[in-house]
C-alpha cells in the first residue's frame, strides 16, 4: 500500500528517513507535488539523518554504479556541496530525480548549481517541462531560481497545443498564468480560444490577459460572435467590460445598450462609452427604464446606472424605488441617492429595519456621516440578540462611528456576544477606544465600562 506524506518540513524528514531505510521515492510521497520535493530537500538535512546519508566514498567508490535511486536522492539533498555535486553525476541514471536536479539549479554553491543547470538543459523536453513546470515556477521565487524558469519558457515555446493546454488547465494559478502568458506571446491561441479561456478562467489576471488578447485579435468591423459571445456572457465583470468595449471595434454598438444595466459598474461604464461614441446619450434610456417604480423586472443596475450618469434632480426618480418589492432595486436606490449626494436621514433610518441585508448595508453607509444625529438608545435596542444579524451589525457600526461613551457602551455590551465576528469587532473597538474632550480621563462611567472589559484608564 502506498504511503503518503504531507508537505511540511517535518514530513520531509519522515520521507528522508524512509528513503534511508531503502524505500523508493515513488512509494513514499507524491512526486507530482512540488512542495514534497522541497520538503524532502529540507528534511534530509535533519540531524537525525546525519549517519544515514550517503558519504563521498559511497558516491565515488567502486560500487557507485550500484547506488539506488533513494541513495542518490538523499545525496542530492546533502548538506555538503561536494556530495551534492557528486550525486549530480549519478542522477542522470534516474529520470525520476529530475525534480531534485531542478532544485539544485538554484543551489547556493556555484559548481553544484552550474552542473545541475547543464544536466537540466540536456534533459528537458516538452513532456518533462510540463511535468516540472509547477516546481520550476515555485523555485523561481527563490534567489538564483530564474535560470530554470527561463529554460522552461524556451522549451515550452516549442510545446504542442496539447502540452500547453495541460498547463493552462493546471490547478496551480501561477502555472496557469505562466502558460497563458506564453500562449499569448507566442500566438498559440486563436481569438475564439482566448475568449473561451477568459470566460471559463477563475483567476482575474488570466481573465484580463486572455480577454484583452482576444479583443486585440478581433478584426475591425468583424461579425465575430465566436469571440464576442464568450466575452459578453462571462461571469467575470472585467471580461464582460472588455467584450462590451470590443463591440465598438466590431461595429456592433447596438448590443452595448444591453449592458447599460449590468450588475457591474465597470461594465455599465464601458457600455455608456460605446453608445456615446455612436452619438447616443444613455441618460434618457436610464430615466425611461426606472420610471415605472412597480416594474418587477427592473434591474438594479439600471437604478445605479441612472445615478452614475445622472443629475441631482434625478433623485426624484430614485426615491420611489426605496419601496420597490425587489431588494436589489431598493439597495440600488439607496446607493444611487448616495452617488447623487442626496441625504434623507429619516428615510434611511427606516430602512435599517428592512428585511434585506443588502438594503440595510447600503442604508448604513449612507447614515455613517450622520451617525451623531441618530438616537443612541434606539440603536442600542437594535443590538439585542433577538434582532436579525444584519440589523445588529448596522446598529453597531453606527454606534461605533459616534465615538465617545456611546461607542464604548456599545462595544462593552457585545463583549460576551455569541456571534464570534460581532464579539471580535467589539473587542477591537474597546482596545482602540480613547478618551475625548467630552469624556475626560476621570469619567466614572468610562472607568466602569473599561473595568468590565478588563482594562483601566491608566493605560490611556
Amino acid at each position: 500500500m502506498r504511503e503518503e506524506y504531507g508537505n511540511g518540513f517535518g514530513d520531509g524528514e519522515a520521507v528522508a528517513l524512509r528513503l534511508a531505510e531503502g524505500a523508493a521515492p515513488s512509494d513514499v510521497f507524491d512526486g507530482a507535488d512540488p512542495l514534497g520535493w522541497l520538503a524532502l530537500d529540507a528534511g534530509a538535512r535533519s540531524w537525525m539523518l546525519r549517519d544515514a546519508l550517503p558519504s563521498r566514498a559511497e558516491l565515488d567508490g567502486e560500487h557507485r554504479d550500484a547506488l539506488t535511486e533513494s541513495r542518490v536522492a538523499l545525496a542530492l539533498c546533502h548538506g555538503d556541496g561536494r556530495i551534492r555535486a557528486a550525486a549530480l553525476e549519478r542522477a542522470a541514471r534516474f529520470p525520476g530525480l529530475l525534480p531534485l536536479v531542478a532544485v539544485r539549479c538554484a543551489d547556493w554553491v556555484a559548481p553544484v548549481r552550474e552542473r545541475a543547470r547543464d544536466l537540466l538543459r540536456e534533459t528537458l523536453d516538452g513532456d518533462v517541462a510540463v511535468t516540472l513546470a509547477p516546481l520550476v515556477l515555485l523555485l523561481g521565487r527563490r534567489g538564483r531560481g530564474d535560470f530554470a524558469v527561463e529554460l522552461l519558457g524556451e522549451v515550452l515555446r516549442g510545446a504542442s497545443h496539447e502540452q500547453l493546454g495541460r498547463l493552462r488547465a493546471d490547478e496551480d494559478r501561477t502555472v496557469r498564468r505562466f502558460a497563458h502568458r506564453l500562449a499569448v506571446a507566442e500566438g498559440k491561441l486563436s481569438a475564439a480560444e482566448l475568449a473561451r479561456a477568459a470566460a471559463r478562467e477563475s483567476d482575474p489576471t488570466v481573465q484580463t490577459l486572455c480577454a484583452e488578447a482576444a479583443a486585440a485579435l478581433l478584426p475591425e468591423g468583424a461579425d465575430a460572435d465566436d469571440v464576442l459571445g464568450p466575452l459578453l456572457a462571462a461571469r467575470g465583470p472585467r471580461v464582460r467590460s472588455i467584450g462590451v468595449t470590443a463591440l465598438r471595434r466590431a461595429g456592433r454598438p447596438e448590443r452595448a445598450a444591453d449592458f447599460l444595466a449590468d450588475r457591474s459598474g465597470v461594465v455599465r461604464a464601458c457600455a455608456r462609452y460605446v453608445v456615446r461614441q455612436y452619438g447616443t446619450d444613455p441618460l434618457p434610456w436610464y430615466r425611461r427604464r426606472v420610471t415605472d417604480a412597480g416594474d418587477p423586472a427592473l434591474p438594479p443596475g439600471a437604478v445605479v446606472g441612472l445615478a452614475e450618469c445622472g443629475e441631482r434632480a434625478d433623485a426624484r426618480l430614485l426615491a420611489p424605488l426605496l419601496a420597490h418589492p425587489s431588494p436589489g432595486v431598493r439597495a440600488g436606490a439607496v446607493a444611487g441617492l448616495r452617488i447623487l449626494d442626496v441625504t434623507d436621514v429619516r428615510r434611511f433610518r427606516e430602512l435599517l429595519d428592512d428585511p434585506a441585508p443588502g438594503v440595510v448595508r447600503e442604508a448604513t453607509v449612507n447614515l455613517l456621516p450622520s451617525a451623531g444625529s441618530l438616537d443612541a438608545g434606539w440603536l442600542m435596542d437594535r443590538l439585542a440578540a433577538g434582532r436579525a444579524r444584519h440589523a445588529r451589525v448596522a446598529a453597531f457600526r453606527l454606534l461605533d462611528a459616534r465615538g465617545g461613551l456611546v461607542r464604548l457602551r456599545a462595544a462593552v455590551a457585545l463583549l460576551d456576544d455569541p456571534d464570534v465576528k460581532l464579539r471580535g469587532w467589539a473587542e477591537r473597538s474597546v482596545r482602540q477606544w480613547h478618551p475625548t474632550p467630552d469624556v475626560p480621563l476621570g469619567s466614572g462611567e468610562a472607568a466602569a465600562l473599561l473595568a468590565r472589559a478588563g482594562l483601566s484608564l491608566c493605560r490611556y
